[in-house]
Order: C-alpha cells, then sequence, then structure tokens
C-alpha cells in the first residue's frame, strides 16, 4: 500500500510544482483526477467539492477506482461508454447514476477529458467533472421499500445478505453480482421508488455548461503548474509523434499484472521501453519517467555477459522467445541475477506489436510458492498477449465504423 501511496504522490509531484493541490482545492467544482499509468487506475485528487457530495473523505477516495461509486441500478452501457472513451482517450459527457457513502443514489452529467502530456503526447491523468442533475418529483410512496423501510435501507440490507457484493465493480463477470443485481431489481417495487433510479435523468445545457467551465478551469490551473516544472500539459495532445504510445485502456489492463515485466516497441527507433509495470519498478529502483523511451540494456553494466545480450538481440532479430540468466544493474549500482523471458506479442493481425520482458530476481524467484519461475513468465506472456490483443481487436473495429 505505502508503495501505491507512493506512486500517487509521485503522479502529482513530478508533474506539477508544489502548489497545484491548494490551487485545485480554491475551485468549488466537483471532480476527480485519476493517472492510468498507475496499477488499477486509481484517483490520485479529489476536490472538495466531490468530497461534500459523495460524503467520502479524501483518505478514503485517493487509491481507489471510480467504480466504487457505482451500485445496483447503475447503467452498464453508461459504465461501458466512458471505459471507450478512455481506450480512446477522448472526452465524455454522459448522464450516471452513481451512489454516496450512505448508499443513497443520486444522478449526475459526468463530464471526462485526457490530460495530455505537450513533449510526448501521452496521457497523464484523466480529469472526471460530477454535475449533480436535480431529481423528478418523487413518486407515490415516498421512497418507502416493503413494511416502511427506506428504499436504500432495504437495498443495503439485501446487499449485505449476498455479502455485500453489489457496491463492486458492475461490469464484472462474477455470476454472485449479477445475481445481486437481478435480485434487486426483482425484490424492490419500481412503483415506490422515491428516487427516478430507473428512467435516466438527462442534463440541461446549464449542467452541461457549468461542466465544461469546470474543466476549462481545471486544465488551465494544471497548465500552470505544470509550466512551472517543465513538464507541461494540455487538454489536446500537442505531439504529433504519437508512435509506440500505448492507449489508456491496454495501460489499465497492463497494471492488472502484478510481475515484473516491460513491453518494447520493436517498430520504434532503438527498440524503447513503452510499458513498465510496478513490479519492475520495484525490482530495479527506477521511477517509471526514468524508464519509458529507453532500450532495455540500461539494465546492463561492466560485468553484464556480452555473449547472452548477443543472444538476447538475435531472438529478437528472429521473432523468437528466448529465457536467460543475465547479471543486471539497479539504480543504486547494485547487481542481481536476472532470470529474464523474452517474447514477442502479436497484435490482432498476427503481426508481431511488441516485445515483452519478464524479469525474475533470482535470489527471490522462490518466494511464490510453488509456482515455477518458467510458469510464472509465461502466465505473464499469455496475459499481456491477451490484452495486446483485445486492444488491437478494439482499435480495429473503432477505425471501421
Amino acid at each position: 500500500m505505502e508503495t501505491q501511496l507512493g506512486l500517487i504522490e509521485q503522479s502529482f509531484n513530478l508533474r506539477y510544482s508544489f502548489w497545484v493541490r491548494e490551487a485545485l482545492d480554491e475551485l468549488n467544482d466537483s471532480f476527480t483526477i485519476t493517472d492510468p499509468s498507475i496499477s488499477g487506475h486509481p484517483i490520485v485528487f479529489a476536490s472538495l467539492g466531490f468530497q461534500k457530495m459523495s460524503g467520502y473523505s479524501r483518505d478514503e477516495i485517493v487509491g481507489r477506482n471510480g467504480r466504487v461509486f457505482q451500485g445496483p441500478r447503475t447503467s452498464r452501457r453508461a459504465v461501458m461508454e466512458i471505459r471507450e472513451a478512455i481506450r480512446e482517450e477522448r472526452a465524455i459527457q454522459i448522464s450516471i447514476l452513481n451512489y454516496r457513502k450512505d448508499g443513497s443514489p443520486f444522478w449526475m452529467l459526468f463530464h471526462m477529458c485526457p490530460v495530455f502530456g505537450k513533449e510526448d503526447g501521452r496521457v497523464t491523468h484523466f480529469v472526471a467533472v460530477q454535475v449533480p442533475i436535480p431529481r423528478k418529483p418523487r413518486r407515490s410512496g415516498g421512497g418507502r421499500g416493503r413494511n416502511g423501510v427506506s428504499l436504500c435501507e432495504e437495498r443495503s440490507g439485501f446487499c449485505e445478505t449476498l455479502g455485500g457484493s453489489c457496491r463492486r465493480e458492475v461490469n464484472s463477470d462474477s455470476v454472485v453480482q449479477l445475481g445481486c443485481f437481478l435480485a434487486v431489481d426483482s425484490l424492490l417495487d419500481s412503483d415506490n421508488i422515491g428516487v427516478d433510479v430507473d428512467e435516466p435523468c438527462e442534463a440541461t445545457d446549464v449542467e452541461k455548461r457549468k461542466s465544461a467551465t469546470a474543466i476549462s478551469n481545471i486544465l488551465s490551473v494544471l497548465t500552470h503548474y505544470s509550466e512551472l516544472t517543465g513538464r507541461l500539459v494540455c487538454g489536446k495532445r500537442c505531439c504529433l509523434s504519437g508512435m509506440g504510445l500505448l492507449g489508456s485502456s491496454l495501460n489499465i489492463s497492463l497494471g492488472r499484472i502484478k510481475q515484473s515485466f516491460v513491453l518494447t516497441d520493436s517498430h520504434l527507433p532503438d527498440m524503447p521501453i513503452v510499458y513498465a509495470s510496478d513490479a519492475f519498478l520495484r525490482l530495479t529502483g527506477y521511477a517509471r519517467h526514468e524508464v519509458l523511451g529507453r532500450n532495455c540494456r540500461f539494465l546492463c553494466g561492466v560485468d553484464t555477459d556480452s555473449a547472452t545480450m548477443f543472444q538476447i538481440k538475435e531472438s529478437i532479430r528472429n521473432e523468437q522467445p528466448c529465457t536467460v540468466r543475465i547479471l543486471n544493474y539497479r539504480k543504486d549500482k547494485s547487481q542481481f541475477w536476472n532470470f529474464l523471458h523474452i517474447s514477442p506479442v502479436r497484435n490482432a493481425s498476427g503481426k508481431v506489436a511488441y516485445f515483452v520482458g519478464i524479469q525474475i530476481d533470482e535470489k527471490n524467484e522462490n518466494k511464490h510458492g510453488g509456482l515455477s519461475p518458467e510458469m510464472r513468465q509465461l502466465s505473464v506472456v499469455g496475459a499481456v498477449k491477451v490484452a495486446v490483443r483485445s486492444f488491437t481487436m478494439g482499435a480495429g473495429t473503432s477505425k471501421s465504423q
């Protein structure tokens, strides 16, 4: 957890000057800022307005994924549209039903947009503004369920009966969660609902203008405080080179893999690293910005065997997997024997898109129970291939529409 919190701190501290949080707190709007490069795509900043609206404190929000605010009646379609916007790295305005900490539902206009690094065009963050949509008139029953129990109490009690699974990610494939959603829908009498959760509440032009103004103000603050560090951001992709940049959704999918690995792009000069896992950063001691864009040989040193390096080079040239034992160096110059596996990763059309390199510190290779190092490496290769193929298939479908 400390490592995750450290990455969240770096997410802001490396990009903006120290006073950016104070400046963002002066804005009255309800909004969050997330970082897709960190495992789990967590919230790295939550405004005072969002805390007041949701009922959560900042400590309860930062570090968690935004799905914590979804619930049994949150539209799956709306969630998928948001995920699609993240995958395509574009802005979106959509009405969605979310839940406060006390379990009460409310409609809001969700306006999200990406923030791009000016020097390389990468998405650094997503800003999401939440504008509450006024409730429609209550239906008969005053929001009471059976036996005079409130709708929220009835929903809450039923969810607890099923192990509290209702509040988890609404897009999960879990049968238990799906059963929870269907059971809640069937047990609650829609005629007695006090808040119109079944009928979408569409935002008016007033709410849309308010969200757009809030986005503009937030981007102005982020742009100003990034100028002070020399690592400028902007609301549109300013870099035309775009090649080698991973989509945010692919970053998020790769972030779920907990082993140490990097992804390199063989189609770019010097085959740079385009993704580095959190476990890789812990193993080597480098920060993410110190790794991306570099060739993997920066881990080699004076005592690294040149014959082993040549073996790796030949395997890559022939687009074949290989496994070697190689002496590598951490940022602090300490050595470690790296049980390294390299494998080509093909896109949906069957062409090699990347190479994945999985690192296992030989000193710690027996700390993972009964699973052998080879099996752990092959499981990472499989997970990366699935993520890349899914992303490239989705990108191809999107372009053809």
